[in-house]
C-alpha cells in the first residue's frame, strides 16, 4: 500500500500550496486505478462484459458470475453484521459518548466502512460538525480520499484530503473541489480548470475554518497491513470462471444451430427451392429422401464432465484463496455440528481477526475526536480504556447457549452471562429489568399473604434456664 508523505519542515497548516495539493491528487488518482477495478468488479462490471469475437456471427454470450460481490458481502456481514458494543475499564461515564454515536447513526457508518475496506483494502471516515453543532461521521470513498504523513519514522499525520469533481449540468462547467483537513483547520478550495495542472506555487487564499476536534478528523481503516481487498488477488480466477461459463453457453448455442448434412440428395434444385424446403423442415420437422439417401446433423463433441470439473476447481480456488467460504456449498449443510462448522470457518475467522485488529486503531481515533469535540477531555485521555466488542453474525444455538448460561450461573457475573445471548443488546438494562420484575413479584406475594413490606422477623423469646437443652 502506497503511503503519502511530505516533509514536516515544509508544512504550515496556515499557508497551503494548491500546487502541492494538485500534485498529490494527481498521484492518488494514478494509484487508485487498480482499486477502481475492484469496485467495478463488485458492481458487476467485469472483463467478460467487454469481450468480443472475431466471427461476428458466432454466439458471444457474456455470463457474469459475481463472486466478487459474494465474497465482500459474506466477509462484511460476518465481520460487521452485528453492531459494535462498547464497555470501559476506566472510571469515566461513557454514556454521553454512546448517545453521540447513536445520534450519528454510527452503526450504519461502520457497515459502510467495512464494505469499502473489503472492496478497496482501506476505507475512510470523515468526522465533522453538522448544522446543529453535533459531531457526525460519514464514509468517504477511498477513490478520492487520502491522508498525508510526515517523513519521520513515526509517520505522524499532517493532513487529509477529500476531493471530487463539482459539475454544473446547466452550463457543462466543472472543476475539482478539494477539502483539506489539518489538525486545527478545514480548507474548502476550488482547484480551477479542466485538469489538475497549475503554477509551480499557488498559495491558498481561502479562509480556513477551525474544527475543534483536536486532531485530523479523517480516519483511515485498513483491511490488512498491505491494504489489499478481500477479492483483489482473485480477479484473474473470476475472469477465468466467467470465460468458461460464457464459452459453455456459446457451445450449447452452437450445438442447437448444428449443420444439416445430406448424403445422396438435395433439398432443392436452386436457392429458392432450398430455402422453401428448409422452412418446411423447421415447421413440420419432416424430410423426405430417396431410398439410398440419408441426413444427419454435424455437431461438436462436448466434454461436459471435463468442463464441470474445471468449473468446480475454479470456484473452489476463488473461495479458498480469498479465505471466504462458499456458504451455499454442501459442506455447510444444516446437519453439520457446531465444531465442524467452526473449522470450516477457520480461514474467515483468521481474516476477520486481522480486520478487527486494524479497525480498533481507527475506533480509538474516532473516540478521541468525539470526546475532544464534546469537551470530554478526561474520557479522551482514557480512550484506550474503552473496549469495543465485535460479535460474529452467525446463527446461534439458543438451547446450547441457555445450557451454558445455566451451568455458569454463580461462577460468572450476570452481565457476562447475558452478554452471551444474542437477543440481549444491553446486559445492564436487562439486569435492571429483571430486578424490577422480581421486586414487583415480591410485593404481590406479600400482598396476597398479608405480609407487610420489609417487616423484619419477630425476635424469638429467650427460653427459661430450666428449659434450655
Amino acid at each position: 500500500m502506497y503511503k503519502f508523505t511530505y516533509p514536516r519542515a515544509l508544512w504550515d497548516e496556515t499557508r497551503l500550496d494548491k500546487a502541492i495539493i494538485r500534485q498529490l491528487i494527481n498521484k492518488h488518482r494514478g494509484i487508485m486505478g487498480p482499486k477502481s477495478t475492484c469496485y467495478a468488479y463488485y458492481m458487476g462490471h467485469q472483463a467478460i462484459e467487454y469481450r468480443t469475437r472475431d466471427d461476428k456471427d458466432a454466439p458471444n454470450n457474456k455470463v457474469m458470475s459475481n463472486h466478487a460481490k459474494d465474497i465482500t458481502d459474506t466477509a462484511t456481514g460476518y465481520f460487521m453484521g452485528n453492531p459494535i458494543s462498547y464497555t470501559t475499564t476506566g472510571d469515566q461515564d461513557i454514556e454521553p459518548l454512546l448517545k453521540a454515536f447513536d445520534s450519528a447513526c454510527i452503526d450504519d457508518v461502520d457497515a459502510d466502512l467495512a464494505q469499502d475496506a473489503s472492496i478497496y483494502g482501506l476505507s475512510y471516515e470523515y468526522v465533522y460538525a453538522d448544522k446543529n453543532g453535533a459531531p457526525v461521521s460519514k464514509e468517504t470513498s477511498p477513490a478520492n480520499s487520502f491522508i498525508v504523513c510526515d517523513d519521520t519514522i513515526a509517520e505522524e499525520e499532517l493532513f487529509g484530503v477529500y476531493y471530487w469533481m463539482q459539475k454544473n449540468s446547466a452550463t457543462d462547467e466543472h472543476a475539482f473541489v478539494a477539502t483539506v483537513i489539518t489538525e486545527h483547520y478545514i480548507y474548502n478550495m476550488v482547484i480551477e480548470g479542466q485538469g489538475l495542472s497549475g503554477a509551480e506555487h499557488e498559495w491558498s487564499t481561502e479562509t480556513p475554518t477551525p474544527h475543534y476536534f483536536g486532531a485530523i478528523p479523517l480516519i483511515e481503516y485498513l483491511n490488512n497491513k498491505e491494504g489489499i481487498g478481500d477479492f483483489e488477488q482473485q480477479i484473474s480466477l473470476i475472469d477465468a470462471y466467467n470465460t468458461l461459463m460464457s464459452d459453455r453457453v456459446n457451445d450449447k448455442e452452437q450445438f442447437v444451430d448444428a449443420v444439416l448434412a445430406l448424403y445422396g440428395a438435395l433439398l432443392g434444385d436452386d436457392e429458392a427451392e432450398t430455402k422453401a424446403a428448409l422452412k418446411k423442415l423447421k415447421e413440420e420437422k419432416l424430410i423426405e429422401l430417396p431410398l439410398d439417401a440419408k441426413a444427419e446433423y454435424l455437431t461438436r463433441q462436448m466434454d461436459e464432465n471435463g468442463v464441470e470439473t474445471l468449473r468446480k476447481a475454479l470456484k473452489e480456488d476463488i473461495y479458498t484463496f480469498s479465505h471466504v467460504p462458499n456458504l451455499t456449498d454442501e459442506n455447510f449443510a444444516g446437519t453439520a455440528s457446531g465444531v465442524a462448522l467452526e473449522y470450516k470457518l477457520l480461514g474467515l475467522e483468521m481474516l476477520t481477526k486481522v480486520k478487527e485488529r486494524n479497525y480498533r486503531q481507527g475506533l480509538r481515533k474516532r473516540i478521541e475526536l468525539y470526546c475532544n469535540f464534546l469537551g470530554m477531555k478526561a474520557l479522551s485521555l482514557e480512550a484506550g480504556a474503552i473496549v469495543p466488542s465485535f460479535t460474529r453474525a452467525l446463527p446461534k444455538n439458543l438451547q446450547e447457549l441457555s445450557l451454558i448460561v445455566s451451568n455458569l450461573d454463580g461462577h460468572v457475573s450476570q452481565k457476562t452471562l447475558l452478554g452471551l445471548l444474542p437477543f440481549v443488546e444491553d446486559p445492564d438494562a436487562e439486569i435492571e429489568a429483571v430486578e424490577e420484575e422480581n421486586a414487583k413479584k415480591l410485593e404481590y406475594q406479600q400482598a396476597v399473604f398479608g405480609i407487610a413490606p420489609n417487616t423484619p422477623p419477630e425476635d424469638e423469646e429467650e427460653p427459661e434456664d430450666g428449659e434450655r437443652t
